[in-house]
């Protein structure tokens, strides 16, 4: 069983400065550390997702995602590449960090979850710091520690190649079908090239 949860509440734009300043006012308020490149998390659903759901975890996986190409020339994150740019290639690379922790190692209390959670948000500010604003250009763009570089294989595409093919030449074989096919393409082309320039 799989459940995700952001508990920052929404994404992290840099488009909207507001959101970043509010997120970093509330941590200095509740004397909690300041991060730079991820919002002050909310442990509410957090505690009550895993206090209902204990029964059936072993563990948590903490999953950072950083984006390459998303930093301009003065230094400053953009923000993170929507579905479109990343097929159209606006983004070269997206690098995550897994992290599984025991459910055993996460505090119970709320009170005690909430100082924990901000913990991992700590840590995950500190990856992002390296990957984004490393001095070092080596270090920059990359996660510490080993990591697996994912290539799509033949074996793992083939097979929704050879079903969409086979459905596509199914439906060019009958008169409604091919009209179909052709509306589809006509249409899904126009509307898609109308997003993408519709966009900003």
């Amino acid at each position: 069983m799989y459940l995700v949860i952001f508990p920052e509440g929404t994404r992290y734009n840099p488009e909207i400065p507001k959101v970043i300043a509010d997120s970093q006012s509330f941590a200095e308020k509740e004397g909690l550390a300041i991060l730079k490149h991820v919002l002050t998390p909310r442990v509410k659903a957090t505690h009550v997702a895993i206090d209902t759901m204990k029964d059936y975890l072993d563990a948590v996986y903490d999953v950072t995602v950083a984006y390459e190409g998303t930093v301009d020339h003065k230094g400053q994150r953009k923000l993170a590449p929507s579905m479109t740019e990343f097929l159209c290639k606006e983004c070269p690379r997206v690098h995550i960090f897994i992290d599984r922790i025991e459910l055993k190692d996460i505090p119970e209390e709320q009170m005690y979850m909430r100082r924990w959670l901000h913990e991992r948000f700590e840590i995950k500010d500190k990856l992002l710091i390296e990957f984004y604003d490393a001095k070092d250009s080596k270090r920059r763009n990359k996660f510490p520690g080993k990591s697996v570089h994912s290539k799509l294989s033949l074996k793992k595409t083939l097979p929704s190649l050879l079903f969409l093919g086979g459905l596509t030449a199914s439906m060019l074989l009958t008169e409604s079908g091919r009209k179909l096919y052709v509306k589809t393409w006509i249409y899904g082309t126009l509307i898609g090239c109308l997003w993408v320039s519709i966009k900003p």
